[in-house]
């Protein structure tokens, strides 16, 4: 399995940006896929997630109202747009697979996503 993500970069606070998820080898429809994050010396932290089971999404209380996670399955990707980004948004920001349709909730961890791509870089600066 091999996801690839993209988008990230330098945004200013109050920015936007969009982070995009995908794989060649096979389809995230009906897949839950999870954008996870890690800032320096913390722990990754799950950011939002989309449930392959019926497309309800979580989103971590940090980012609520302001990310916005989505899946266009006739592109293959899911997409994280991130507005009015603050500089504890800095990280990299990971997205995770996983296949048996688990449902997206505040108590998902890393250790449930099997699958994971090699992450892309948000930097939050003006």
């Amino acid at each position: 399995v091999h996801l690839v993500e993209s988008g990230g970069g330098l945004v200013q606070p109050g920015g936007s940006l969009r982070l995009s998820c995908t794989a060649s080898e096979f389809s995230l429809e009906e897949n839950t896929i999870a954008w996870f994050r890690q800032a320096p010396g913390k722990q990754r932290e799950a950011v939002s997630c989309i449930s392959g089971y019926d497309d309800s999404t979580y989103y971590a209380d940090s980012v609520k109202g302001r990310f916005t996670i989505s899946r266009d399955n006739a592109k293959n990707f899911v997409y994280l747009q991130m507005n009015n980004v603050k500089p504890e948004d800095a990280g990299d920001y990971y997205c995770a697979q996983e296949t048996r349709f688990l449902i997206c909730a505040p108590n998902i961890i890393p250790a449930d996503f099997p699958s994971w791509g090699q992450g892309t870089q948000v930097t939050v600066s003006s």
